[in-house]
């Protein structure tokens, strides 16, 4: 199969720290070319991919110093695609839907992987003009808000088997990781340490919008608690997966219906336990007891901290390698995949099995 993925291009692909969507893109583009397929991804030119890679600009975005309107680089994105459209059988997109409108005149099939909070105010009217898109979601909670789109499958998001080290041992700190935002509630993550008088590690990127919350809110917090908190910054390569497998456990207190969490299932990979807010998708990435527990407050956090020892870290790895691997997520895809081809053949009146010209 001849398949096109598209990738943000706030980040390469894959990120070097923070950046969830290009990550999940980089392993589907991996697994895809894995399992034989043809695979081109758009993306920035500082990507690396072992598929046919289309170079949108010279770097993340967020990355480049110059780049203030992130927009026009994605509306080139989106004519490189339409230009190179006849070449491919499918085109999966993962940018925001600003493409919608060229979506049907594609002379393939296509698919979108909504990536983000769905809000009925915004994304209802869009969804509903555009009706015919095929939409994936990545939760049975990221849907909810809008149940009535083109939803095509919930596929959960998955990494390699071999992307992050299993630890029988950990050392004793907990570890938040990701982005600071006020949805993500680092301040929840000091208070949860502070009263279990545990370490804890926090590596976090502070996106240019949300300085003023970091250096209001949380840099005094960190500071105030020097003696409990490491501020460590953006993490990543090797560096973000030895801080994973040797936590004790990660701290998730999300406080917004959280589409995935990508985070918490590399922990799981390692064997880490996850202790989360009970919202979003959470309940349906974590298993109680089992690879972490779902809590409702800083006191029922701060006392699963010390009920982490009665967790299996293998039985935890086990339940990543049932489900969150990144071969099962590109199996899941080429279901879809196949099933908007004979839907696209069906309406063009193409013959299964002839290839498309180029």
């Amino acid at each position: 199969m001849r398949i096109a993925q598209v990738a943000p291009l706030y980040e390469s692909v894959p990120p070097y720290g923070y950046g969830a969507t290009e990550r999940v893109v980089h392993y589907l583009t991996e697994a895809l070319v894995a399992l034989g397929h043809h695979v081109t991804l758009f993306a920035t030119a500082d990507s690396t991919t072992s598929a046919e890679l289309v170079p949108i600009c010279e770097r993340g975005l967020w990355r480049d110093a110059r780049v203030w309107d992130t927009l026009t680089h994605h509306v080139r994105e989106v004519e490189a695609v339409l230009q190179r459209a006849g070449r491919f059988d499918v085109v999966h997109f993962h940018i925001d839907p600003l493409y919608f409108p060229i979506a049907r005149r594609l002379p393939c099939a296509h698919v979108t992987t909504m990536h983000g909070r769905l809000l009925p105010a915004d994304h209802g009217p869009l969804l509903r003009e555009f009706s015919d898109a095929p939409l994936v979601s990545i939760s049975a909670s990221q849907r909810q808000p809008i149940p009535g789109a083109n939803w095509q499958a919930t596929i959960h998001h998955g990494l390699p088997a071999d992307a992050f080290s299993f630890s029988e041992k950990h050392e004793d700190y907990l570890l938040f990781l990701g982005r600071m935002m006020p949805e993500k509630r680092p301040d929840l993550a000091i208070e949860i340490a502070r009263r279990s008088g545990c370490r804890l590690k926090m590596a976090a990127k502070v996106h240019p919008g949300e300085k003023a919350y970091f250096n209001e809110q949380i840099a005094p917090l960190i500071e105030a608690n020097r003696e409990v908190v490491d501020y460590l910054g953006e993490v990543g390569g090797a560096e973000r997966v030895e801080l994973l497998s040797k936590a004790q456990a990660l701290l998730f207190p999300v406080q917004w219906p959280e589409p995935f969490g990508m985070v918490m299932i590399e922990a799981m990979a390692c064997g880490t336990p996850t202790i989360a807010f009970r919202n979003g998708a959470v309940p349906e990435v974590l298993e109680e007891g089992v690879t972490g527990y779902m809590v409702d407050s800083a006191d029922a956090a701060t006392e699963a901290v010390s009920r982490l020892d009665t967790i299996d870290r293998r039985k935890c790895r086990n339940v990543f390698d049932a489900r969150f691997t990144s071969a099962r997520m590109a199996r899941d895809y080429i279901n879809v995949y196949e099933a908007l081809l004979v839907q696209t053949d069906s309406r063009h009146g193409r013959i299964l099995g002839l290839p498309r010209r180029a």
